[in-house]
């Protein structure tokens, strides 16, 4: 027998199904709850206790510390996998073959080449603009050079829009940055691996050979495979809500884009680094700012140390410290801001006080400390966590519109006046 969930409510009882997960997790299916009630509705805030969708994509618990895509665990994932793969994991479901990789990423090379117009757009930016204000101007335009819309139920239009994104996105990352650099624009070299490519446009300097260094790529696809996807967190969410309205992918993307600029959501790398930079100023005495942390009458609170989702660890942290320490060791770099982050993980690894609230340093922590060690400015960090969001918006904005899913329309719980009559203003 099914299990179902009892409201009552001034002595009338309502029933609703609960619905079980592949991993059994619970949810009480609400959907009839307006109306057999005759207008109530839930309220949370924030949606922390609201399933809005059915989805086949991430598995993520929190209290467990798992994450999990299509089933892959993201240890396995990064240890054994590259970005490509999971790209094609994530959207389509399941693992590449050797010939279907391949030809997914030529498929890719071939969509890259961004419209020369595009650059007009850019060249109206400020070289102050922000990049994240420019990614998303910049993809949002995409929609006026691919006017045709996608039709969803063809699977070749599908395919084609994906492979666009998935080339041209890189390439627009690579001009946000190149133009507050002041450095020009350059396109990619098809004879690269998709990472390996976006690294030549970030770096190549006009005056001579960029030289790839393999550590740096292995470091960054592992942060890409990382960051792929995260259940529905705010920008997915988004780009859900963005595309239940049945608007196009691109222009979805962008809505995502400016949703994970908020400094609580994509923001937070760079919010470390201005933690570390303001220690560093302050004569670089991180146990005292570990001791500030401690004092619950201190105001101050250590960015990167903890995560709203996961209450015990960061699966994603322990990978990508492994590969922050070999890019540190593989550059030998002399950085006071980069001592001390070393400096405060080691302590709040290893203190109890930390230990036992699960205090841990998470992702972002380690993200950070990489896009410093390898010369992506601090701007530009919210950017690097679109480019590896992206394939997780993707899949997410195909699977609602294959499941035909209805536009979001979430409700309130209005507290403001009652009825009123009109006054004229003369009489106010």
């Amino acid at each position: 027998m099914s299990k179902t969930a009892v409201l009552e409510i001034d002595g009338k009882r309502y029933e609703f199904p609960i619905k079980k997960g592949s991993e059994n997790e619970l949810s009480i299916d609400i959907k009839t709850l307006r109306s057999v009630t005759g207008g109530i509705t839930t309220l949370d805030a924030g949606f922390k206790n609201t399933s809005s969708c059915e989805s086949a994509i991430t598995f993520l618990d929190g209290e467990k510390g798992i994450l999990r895509y299509r089933g892959y665990t993201i240890e396995e994932l990064a240890d054994k996998s590259d970005f490509i793969e999971v790209i094609f994991l994530l959207i389509f479901g399941e693992l590449p073959t050797s010939e279907q990789k391949k030809k997914f990423h030529k498929d890719i090379q071939s969509k890259s080449l961004v419209d020369a117009d595009v650059k007009k757009i850019l060249d109206g930016f400020p070289k102050t603009a922000h990049p994240m204000g420019v990614l998303s101007a910049l993809t949002s335009a995409l929609t006026a050079f691919n006017p045709q819309s996608v039709e969803v139920s063809s699977e070749s239009d599908m395919y084609n829009a994906i492979c666009k994104i998935l080339g041209k996105f890189p390439v627009l990352v690579s001009w946000a940055y190149r133009k507050e650099e002041g450095l020009p624009l350059a396109y990619g070299d098809n004879t690269l691996g998709y990472v390996e490519n976006f690294m030549k446009m970030m770096f190549e300097s006009p005056v001579e050979k960029y030289v790839m260094n393999p550590v740096i790529v292995n470091a960054l696809d592992k942060l890409l495979i990382l960051h792929a996807d995260h259940e529905q967190n705010c920008s997915t969410s988004t780009v859900r809500i963005a595309g239940s309205s049945h608007a196009g992918l691109f222009a979805s993307i962008s809505a995502g884009i400016s949703a994970l600029w908020g400094r609580l959501h994509g923001g937070a790398n760079q919010a470390v680094i201005e933690m570390l930079e303001d220690i560093k100023a302050d004569g670089g005495d991180y146990q005292k700012y570990i001791d500030k942390a401690k004092d619950k009458n201190d105001p101050f609170r250590l960015m990167g140390f903890g995560h709203r989702v996961y209450k015990n660890f960061d699966p994603r942290a322990n990978i990508i410290k492994v590969a922050a320490e070999e890019v540190l060791n593989d550059l030998g770099i002399d950085d006071p801001v980069l001592d001390i982050a070393r400096g405060l993980a080691e302590v709040a690894l290893s203190d109890e006080y930390f230990k036992e609230r699960n205090l841990y340093p998470n992702v972002d922590f380690y993200s950070g400390i990489i896009y410093r060690a390898i010369g992506i400015p601090v701007p530009m960090f919210t950017v690097m966590f679109a480019l590896g969001r992206l394939p997780g918006w993707i899949a997410q904005w195909r699977e609602m519109r294959l499941n035909k899913e209805p536009i979001g329309r979430p409700r309130q719980l209005y507290i403001g006046a009652t009825e009123r009559a009109f006054v004229p203003v003369e009489e106010r």
